[in-house]
């Protein structure tokens, strides 16, 4: 994790509620406390692997603008647990929160089975009070949707698999 991820992880950190906050990725770890932990109103901590429902901000609506962002990184590292070594683990490129439609009276932008194209929108991550539009670099077929719906992510945390075309 470099600098200017850190300093927004702080903010992100800061535009809530959260007293404390740990993140732990291989031998790099990180604690944040706010001034609420230190005059004793601290609320409990939100893990971050494996995601838990914490508390998210509404969707985007359809006037809120959108920030398109280059498509997250892609790796054909498959871990273990995934049926076929051929598809394409499709990675957050950004800490903030997931969400799979683009306001809440729309449809999702993917479903396991959608066949999708080169710089199709797969999902909108919202950082710092940004939607930021996700596009595939592949194009392929939705295998597995492993990120559920208003959820906090991790850079570089796998959202989807595709099976590549």
């Amino acid at each position: 994790m470099n600098n200017k991820e850190i300093h927004e992880l702080v903010k992100l950190i800061n535009e809530t509620d959260l007293a404390e906050f740990k993140m732990s990725k291989g031998d790099f770890s990180v604690t944040i406390r706010s001034k609420d932990y230190f005059n004793g109103k601290a609320q409990p901590m939100a893990p971050i692997m494996p995601v838990a429902s914490a508390p998210a901000p509404a969707a985007p609506q359809a006037n809120t603008p959108v920030q398109e962002t280059p498509a997250a990184v892609v790796s054909e590292e498959v871990s273990s647990d995934t049926e076929n070594a051929n598809h394409v683990v499709f990675k957050s490129p950004m800490v903030g929160t997931f969400y799979r439609k683009p306001s809440p009276d729309k449809d999702v932008f993917v479903k396991v089975g959608d066949t999708v194209s080169k710089g199709d929108v797969l999902a909108i991550i919202e950082a710092m009070k940004l939607f930021n539009e996700i596009e595939s670099e592949v194009s392929g077929t939705i295998v597995k949707i492993l990120v559920d719906d208003q959820t906090p992510v991790e850079y570089d945390q796998p959202l989807f698999l595709i099976d590549p075309a």
